[in-house]
């Protein structure tokens, strides 16, 4: 009797161990819910990542230090109204019309080539 007590003890207990171990199995994460390895270092060198500071030396070299341009110049007034009266003067030239006396010439935009050969038909 003692020996089927011993047995019946001995095969709760490993049976306990196997439901502990299959009950541990289902609450741990899979290998495929585990965090991805590549994932977590990208992420700590991320966060370790320090940038140097800038130095307002550093750009000596690549850009150029700011220059003013120079003030522009003043045209000469005395000059104004001799240019402009010579303006006003000049006669108004607009294209495609002939000079008075002189026909205008029209240009046919759509003419046939004469050297142009149709090609026979089919």
């Amino acid at each position: 009797m003692q020996s089927i007590k011993a047995a019946r003890s001995t095969f709760l207990h490993a049976t306990r161990r196997q439901i502990g171990r299959s009950q541990r199995q289902l609450i741990s994460p899979s290998k495929a819910l585990k965090a991805d390895l590549v994932q977590d270092l990208y992420l700590k060198e991320l966060r370790a990542y320090k940038p140097t500071p800038l130095n307002p030396a550093d750009s000596d070299g690549h850009v150029h230090k700011f220059k003013a341009p120079a003030a522009p110049q003043i045209p000469d007034e005395g000059d104004m109204a001799k240019d402009l009266k010579a303006y006003e003067e000049q006669k108004v030239e607009v294209e495609g019309q002939a000079d008075e006396g002189a026909e205008s010439k029209v240009e046919q935009f759509f003419e046939e080539d004469e050297d142009f050969e149709t090609p026979p038909p089919h």
